[in-house]
């Protein structure tokens, strides 16, 4: 008789930790992922510009400066959809926007900017998606925000929306800006 409830109960507490397992998951905020990379220094790349492949950057040169990463390409919709927001930014807050074009073509990415408007600083060009890599790219857009130090402070996992910009962006923008 024992071993009949055994494997009626076995499997029941099976299911039902699952079942918890998977309400909990359905709570998460898929756009709030945890990065490792939070208060460490950036990481170190040189790439090309996009408007010109003779000249490259490296994140030092922005040391001393609070700047915004964003990951972008031109086959990305929710790219499109962030990118007006991103020339709010740009408008409401004269911080360094620079684009990190993430596995793309460059004359369609160069077509985009020249369509939609350009937002950013400079754009540098990761074809082979390496550089997205070390900053823990999860998939395009993501966007970042470094202080004067060259330590991430913010990730933004997906596209930025007005929302995104009002609360979160533009107030920690700010204090880094003031401290």
């Amino acid at each position: 008789m024992a071993g009949k409830a055994v494997r009626f109960y076995v499997p029941l507490i099976i299911f039902l930790a699952m079942g918890v397992f998977l309400a909990i998951g359905l709570k998460l905020d898929p756009r709030h992922v945890p990065s490792p990379l939070i208060d460490k220094p950036v990481p170190d790349f040189t790439l090309p510009r996009l408007d010109d492949a003779a000249q490259v950057f490296k994140p030092a040169e922005l040391r001393g400066t609070v700047w915004v990463l964003n990951v972008w390409a031109s086959w990305c919709v929710s790219c499109r959809a962030e990118h007006e927001v991103l020339k709010d930014l740009v408008a409401r807050n004269p911080v360094p926007v620079v684009g990190l074009n993430y596995k793309d073509a460059v004359v369609d990415a160069r077509t985009w900017l020249s369509r939609l408007g350009d937002p950013y600083k400079l754009s540098v060009v990761d074809a082979e998606g390496q550089v997205g890599i070390d900053w823990g790219v999860y998939g395009v857009p993501e966007t970042f925000v470094i202080d004067r130090e060259g330590l991430i402070r913010y990730k933004h996992v997906g596209p930025i929306d007005s929302n995104d910009l009002d609360k979160t962006l533009l107030p920690m923008i700010e204090e880094l800006q003031s401290s």
